[in-house]
């Protein structure tokens, strides 16, 4: 009897040393924390690009506030509630630029309270740089940042925060380059409106009329000038 009290208070021990050594893992990684500010996320994590989730709150000019959702343990996780802060994540769609008629997509696509996930590619001042993917169904996902381009509602950019030698770098430029020539040969979106204008400019440009009153206007300059 003695001999099973004494194996059990062992097991139990060597179990209460598996959970602290792999707590203070979580802890020193950083995986339980729950990041308020953009500052507060560690730079390992923005160097190796770990994919984060979170609620979104609102969708503004600047980018989608995002409250940061941390890896839940029991016990744990209903302490950590009573001492940490609140705040937002300011995240920004990565190599896009995203036009006016995008923010009005984008309000209208996603909900609020809308759980996201966003991969880290870098961080500008209280900004940060991702990919953000959603779920749509049970097995598959959509990454916002080529879907904007891809319905021509906004243009490849920059990818602010990756090195523009990288691998990944271009990798994800080709992947955005490649959505937004789906929308530019479908004239969709900006692309629509810009081709539409193009065509304008070039039956005035071509218009008899309107290369009079150029050649008008150019002797006009020239006599004045005398």
């Amino acid at each position: 009897m003695a001999e099973r009290r004494s194996g059990a208070a062992e097991g139990l021990a060597r179990l209460s040393e598996w959970a602290d050594a792999h707590l203070s893992l979580l802890r020193v990684t950083g995986l339980t924390s729950k990041f308020t500010s953009a500052l507060d996320i560690p730079v390992e994590f923005v160097e190796k690009n770990v994919k984060l989730r979170g609620k979104l709150h609102h969708i503004t000019e600047k980018g989608l506030e995002v409250e940061h959702i941390p890896i839940s343990i029991p016990f744990i996780t209903s302490i950590q509630r009573k001492w940490q802060s609140k705040g937002l994540l300011l995240v920004r769609l990565a190599g896009v630029e995203l036009a006016p008629s995008g923010t009005a997509w984008l309000q209208q696509e996603l909900k609020p309270k809308q759980m996201i996930w966003f991969q880290l590619l870098g961080r500008e001042d209280l900004a940060l740089e991702c990919l953000v993917l959603v779920n749509k169904g049970r097995f598959l996902s959509m990454c916002l940042n080529e879907e904007i381009l891809r319905q021509g509602l906004g243009r490849t950019a920059r990818i602010e925060g990756l090195h523009h030698d990288s691998r990944l770098y271009w990798k994800l430029h080709k992947r955005l380059l490649r959505a937004e020539l789906k929308a530019l040969k479908k004239n969709k979106g900006i692309w629509k409106e810009e081709s539409y204008s193009e065509r304008i400019r070039d039956r005035m440009s071509n218009n008899k009329f309107v290369q009079t009153l150029r050649q008008f206007v150019s002797w006009l300059r020239s006599s004045i000038q005398r």
